[in-house]
């Protein structure tokens, strides 16, 4: 057993071969051929933050796999994350779970209770930190298309100072030698992002970041700005928003990534519809990489 999966900064490119190749026998096995290795398993999925997408895909993967899967919704408490999270313990210990799926809104949260607990803590997403499985989700996604991660031009859009998934992508295709640029209005993108991992690079024009890309992220926009910027969501769009011109200057078998669901926001309806947008196959794609996880983490 596993001490767990924190983020994506800490794992070697071999483990994240694995848990990728692993997903892949997952996506083209019928569920009867899966088995059952984890029959005897418990797996507790702790939320502090609502995602319901995030939560579904691991009680799914969970059950295709035999365990028995709890989960716990709460909103985060005023109180301290420590105190908060060493109230959990106490209840870990009747519940004796064999895995730990924790979303919480402070970063960290996942290393604190990792520290406290024996149990093996996966990351569903820890603040503005990482949300490793999401990365390893669109590395599926990609590699269902490319043949390799190996020497991809990647473009990232959108508020990259506050995105665990822009962080936890950047860690995973850089070690496997991505060219990465990373796009978004002034106050959303730090020059200190450029130290995230070797072969970043910043930009505030999208059309700079888009040229010549294999592959087009965009991140998804809040309904309300939680951070501050100068930008009403519409003036977003009209400077960030990725819009078919923009394809024009990518490579001709760009793929475009999104989390869904389209808002009109990041993409337009135009972009999200051609056959290039795998926004469909990423969702289904997250079942399989979770299963690969949890097997990983707890044989």
């Amino acid at each position: 057993m596993r001490g767990g999966l924190l983020g994506i900064e800490g794992l070697d490119r071999a483990e994240i071969d694995a848990i990728l190749h692993r997903a892949r026998d997952f996506q083209t096995s019928p569920n009867e051929a899966v088995g059952r290795p984890l029959h005897d398993r418990l797996i507790v999925n702790l939320f502090f933050e609502a995602s319901s997408g995030t939560r579904n895909s691991f009680e799914t993967a969970a059950r295709r796999l035999g365990a028995e899967a709890v989960s716990i919704t709460s909103a985060a408490s005023s109180g301290s994350t420590g105190g908060v999270l060493a109230d959990t313990r106490k209840a870990f210990a009747a519940m004796r779970p064999h895995a730990v799926v924790l979303r919480h809104p402070a970063s960290g949260a996942p290393h604190f209770l990792a520290r406290h607990i024996d149990t093996p803590i996966i990351n569903a997403g820890d603040g503005a930190h990482e949300h490793p499985t999401q990365a390893l989700v669109n590395a599926r996604t990609l590699l269902d298309r490319h043949p390799t991660l190996e020497g991809l031009r990647v473009a990232i859009v959108g508020d990259i100072a506050n995105s665990r998934v822009a962080r936890s992508n950047v860690h995973l295709l850089a070690k496997f030698g991505a060219a990465i640029v990373l796009c978004g209005p002034p106050s959303l993108l730090p020059a200190g992002l450029a130290d995230l991992a070797p072969g970043v690079r910043l930009t505030n024009d999208l059309a700079q970041a888009v040229r010549d890309a294999d592959i087009i992220m965009m991140l998804r926009v809040p309904l309300d700005w939680k951070h501050e910027t100068p930008m009403s969501a519409d003036e977003y769009f009209q400077f960030y928003g990725l819009r078919l011109e923009h394809l024009q200057l990518s490579k001709p078998d760009v793929l475009v990534i999104h989390p869904g669901p389209v808002s009109g926001r990041e993409l337009s309806a135009e972009v999200a519809g051609i056959e290039r947008s795998v926004i469909l196959n990423q969702a289904e794609n997250a079942v399989a990489v979770r299963m690969a996880v949890l097997e990983w983490v707890l044989q």
